[in-house]
């Protein structure tokens, strides 16, 4: 039963992060950052977000970094 309290409250921690993130998306200049690739040429488009994609890559290591670490 004490596992299942845990993933609970895990379950919770990410439901509020998620609802923050929607809330506050706006507010973020994620997709619009210095490094990301955009290309328009007539009726072509390209855009890749490498710096938006590295940014979030560093973030979810280091999250992930932090549980292993902290984990029980």
């Amino acid at each position: 039963m004490f596992n299942m309290g845990k993933w609970l409250i895990v379950i919770g921690i990410v439901c509020i992060a998620i609802g923050l993130i929607l809330t506050y998306a706006d507010k973020f200049p994620l997709g619009k950052l210095p490094g990301d690739i955009s290309v328009e040429r007539g009726n072509f488009k390209f855009y890749f977000p490498l710096t938006t994609c590295i940014l979030i890559s560093l973030l979810l290591s280091l999250l992930l970094f932090l549980y292993n670490r902290y984990k029980s």
